[in-house]
Order: C-alpha cells, then structure tokens, then sequence
C-alpha cells in the first residue's frame, strides 16, 4: 500500500521531512521534465509514492514514518495523483541543452590536445536498487581522480586557448559579476583596469590561464571565498540542533551545519541542468553506496548518499565548472565527496534552495 504524504513548501524552515523508511521515490517534477525518469521500478524493487498534485511545482513529497511525527496534511479536494506513464526508451541519453556564450568556452590549458578532459559525467536519473553492501564491498575505496582533474582550469574562447594571451581584451560571461566583486566599475565591460585586476585575483587562487579572462571558474571561486567566513550569512538555510547539509543552488555551493556551527564546507557543487534540476525543499538521506555505477549511464557515482529519488551527492573525476550541469546530482570533488561520506548517515536531513545560473548576466 501507498504511504500518505505530507507536502513541504519549497524553501520552507518550519517543517522538517521524515526521513524515507523503506526507499527511494520518484520526484514529480523530475516526472514532467525527464523522459526516463517516467519508468517505474521492477517488481521486485521498492514502492513508489504517486506524483503529487501540482499545487507546488518545486514541493518534495515525504512519506510518514513511525514515530512522534505530525500528522500528515490531507490532500485537498480534487487533488488526485496520477501514476505515471511507461516511457518508450529508457536508454535514451537526453541532449544536453547549451547556454549562453559559455557554451563556446573550452578549457584554456588542455591537458592533453589528444585526449581531452572529461567534461561531463552523466547521473542517475531513476531512483536506485537499495540493498545492504556487504562489509567487503565497503571496504573497496573507490578509484582515485587523475592528477589535475580537479585544477582551476578557466573556460576562454577557443580561439584563444590556442594562443598564449597574456591579458585578454575579451567581456566574459561573468564580468559584471566579478567586477562588483573586485569592487570595479561594474558596467560588464572588460578595460585594461578590468584585466589588471582580474589577472591578479587568478594567480593568486592559482587559476590557469590567468588572462583576466571572467570565465565560470574565476567566478566561482569568488563565491567560495566570500562563503568561507560564514556560507549560511543570509540565513538561507534552516538552522536545527542535528546536522543539516545545505545546497546552495544560487552559489553553487554546499555544506553541512549543526547549529549554527559549520562542521563541513563551504565546497564547490555543480547541480542540475535545467530540466534536470536538483529538487528543493526538505529532504532526507536514505540510502548510502561507496561505490555506485549508475544504472542508466554505467558511469561511476563514489561515494553516492541518495537523498530524493536519483539525486544524491556523489564525487565526479572531471570539472565541476561546466557550462551545463548534472543530470539532477549533486556533483563534488572526490576529496569532497569521501569527507561528505564520513559525516552524514542515513536520516541525516538535506535542505535545497535556489537555482543554478547558465545564462549570462
């Protein structure tokens, strides 16, 4: 039988979720914008929640679970869940969308001409079997990154990853953003007093080419730098007695608080492109695996801790900087992603806000 459902508001810090009791469940909004998010598990698999009404496009269903735990909110008058319909093609790999003028940046210093570096790593997009690893299987660390994979490498013209430019006269998709940071004049377009500036900030953070080209990495460090004081300073995420990891969509940014104590992060994330965005609101962690391949993709997730349906926090081997982002996880460094292992469990709450930027300004 189906469990009722009490629905969250989106960005609500009054209601905290019930952690999932049996397993995953299939989002509603990732329903509506992925095809292949339309399949239902086999049989034998866990039990899906129905799509709740749209009476909140962004509201995460959680199922009730024992315990002194409020009651769930009825559905209101005609409110009806429909299940959703089989898809045609579950092994379709959805097109990427391209954005703006980042998607004709390519990485400045390639590594290799031969072999370029891994860009993109698709993500589960269906929830996943969940069984118990057997202490062997948790004992198997999974494969290290490659030496690099995770340097600041800036997305500049093509054309000019090509040339050693020393100082570029380029606008780039972040000037206006990296202006006012640097406390410019912030009218969007690239000086020679821009560059200067811009170029210092580079070598400094160790960004490559450091052009004063302002790219997404450029941008993105500034944003972790500015979170590192204090990342929760306008009180976006809810502040509990019990540890909450907070995604910041806005910033691209993650970490987990006690408190008001931060006791992990600020790190760097990339969510969910649009279509596939990551899902706000209250969520739980339920369902943990070291070493997880997923099934749609056959690409690898370490240190996955699956939190609402198939979108978990999961380590990558390429950038994080992208000019289009993940298929709905919450993509982190490998490093980041095994200290994120050691500190959540199964229950620990997720809260999401926000929205990923993939349009210039």
């Amino acid at each position: 039988m189906l469990a009722a459902a009490t629905l969250l508001p989106v960005g609500s810090a009054q209601a905290d979720p019930a952690p999932p009791v049996s397993g995953p469940r299939v989002d509603p909004e990732a329903l509506a914008s992925d095809p292949q998010a339309d399949l239902a598990p086999s049989a034998s698999g866990p039990l899906e929640d129905p799509a709740p009404p749209a009476s909140g496009p962004q509201a995460d269903p959680a199922p009730s679970a024992p315990g002194p735990q409020a009651d769930p909110a009825p559905l209101a008058s005609g409110q009806q869940a429909d299940p959703a319909p089989p898809a045609s093609d579950p092994q379709a790999d959805p097109t990427p969308p391209v954005f703006g003028p980042q998607a004709e940046l390519v990485p400045g210093i390639p590594l290799n001409p031969l072999a370029p570096r891994q860009t993109d790593t698709p993500d589960q997009a269906l929830p996943p079997e969940v069984y118990t690893p057997t202490p062997e299987e948790d004992a198997v660390e999974p494969q290290d990154a490659a030496d690099g994979a995770f340097d600041r490498v800036e997305y500049v013209p093509r054309e000019e990853a090509a040339e050693d430019v020393e100082c570029t006269e380029r606008t780039g998709p972040h000037q206006r953003r990296v202006e006012r940071w640097l406390k410019l004049e912030a009218d969007g377009e690239q000086s020679a007093a821009d560059c200067r500036a811009i170029r210092a900030f580079q070598t400094k953070h160790k960004i490559e080419p450091a052009s004063g080209f302002a790219g997404p990495v450029t941008w993105a460090t500034m944003q972790l730098v500015s979170a590192r004081k204090n990342p929760n300073a306008e009180k976006k995420c809810p502040v509990r007695m019990y540890r909450v990891a907070c995604v910041d969509l806005d910033r691209q940014l993650t970490w987990v608080q006690k408190g008001k104590g931060v006791v992990f992060g600020p790190v760097p994330i990339r969510s969910g492109r649009e279509g596939y965005g990551t899902r706000t609101g209250w969520h739980a962690i339920y369902w943990r695996h070291k070493n997880h391949v997923s099934s749609l993709y056959h690409s690898p997730m370490p240190y996955s801790q699956f939190f609402s349906g198939g979108q978990a926090f999961h380590g990558v081997y390429g950038n994080l900087h992208t000019a289009v982002g993940s298929m709905g996880c919450v993509n982190m460094t490998l490093d980041d992603a095994r200290k994120l292992w050691g500190l959540l469990r199964n229950g620990d709450r997720v809260f999401v806000w926000g929205h990923r930027l993939e349009e210039q300004e």
